[in-house]
């Protein structure tokens, strides 16, 4: 009896320590594995062999690590990609433009990528002369669905075809099935080499107005406020690095 006795204290002693140790640690362990959800847009953002990649990426990853967070990347078209962050908690998305109808459903990190949109033809198509918003009405245009760049083109008149992603806006220039597609002429290049096309084979036309955007890591508004302090903890750790400062720069 009195050896249960002191079985049964022994046992308690261990179980009231191990909840103590459990309750210090809980924090780490009870805090939700993420999705984090993006667009193909390189540099910024690859997809090679099966893994999500680029400069905004690697940055997104190093906020996720140094939160001592959880996370799995996932690429998708823009539309979806910002259908799922803004329905499913613990997802995050970048690289997405703050906007006045968008800021109230996000919790916004910081931004991981810099974008000067114009207007993008092929090289060969010396017929596309674009020197102002005028001239651009003339020809083909395609946008991808959900862009903040879609927005701005209909405030300024523009009529469209809606994609579901940046590559697929390419591919309808590249079969001259339209004249005109949006990028930063610093992505050109990278895009080019995606598509496995020769790196001059794009040119850059004219820049549009107002459509010089910062592309943000956002999450869903239904995310626990630990893990966004945690975010924008790290965000500002990162956004002291030389990395950080080369990405948002736009020289990469």
């Amino acid at each position: 009896m009195v050896l249960n006795k002191h079985l049964h204290c022994l046992l308690l002693s261990c179980l009231l320590w191990s909840g103590l140790c459990f309750s210090g640690g809980s924090t780490a362990s009870a805090l939700p594995h993420l999705t984090v959800v993006t667009e193909l847009s390189p540099p910024n953002q690859t997809y090679d062999n099966g893994v999500v990649g680029g400069t905004s990426t690697d940055l997104v990853k190093r906020i996720v690590e140094q939160a001592h967070l959880k996370a799995d990347y996932y690429l998708y078209p823009w539309a979806r990609a910002f259908k799922v962050a803004s329905e499913r908690k613990n997802t995050l998305i970048y690289s997405m433009a703050k906007t006045p109808l968008r800021e109230q459903n996000f919790h916004w990190i910081g931004p991981v990528a810099k974008f000067e949109l114009g207007f993008v033809t092929n090289n060969y198509r010396q017929d596309v002369k674009v020197t102002s918003l005028e001239d651009a009405k003339k020809y083909r245009l395609a946008v991808q669905r959900g862009d903040i760049a879609a927005e701005q083109l209909e405030q300024y008149g523009f009529e469209y075809v809606l994609t579901a992603d940046i590559e697929r806006s390419y591919q309808l220039l590249i079969t001259n099935k339209v004249d005109l597609v949006l990028d930063d002429p610093r992505y050109i290049k990278p895009m080019a080499d995606a598509l496995n096309l020769p790196k001059d084979h794009f040119r850059f036309l004219f820049s549009v107005p107002n459509l010089s955007v910062r592309g943000y890591l956002a999450a869903n508004i239904d995310t626990p406020a630990e893990v966004i302090n945690k975010l924008r903890i790290a965000f500002e750790d990162v956004k002291r690095t030389e990395s950080y400062k080369l990405v948002l720069s736009g020289y990469h």
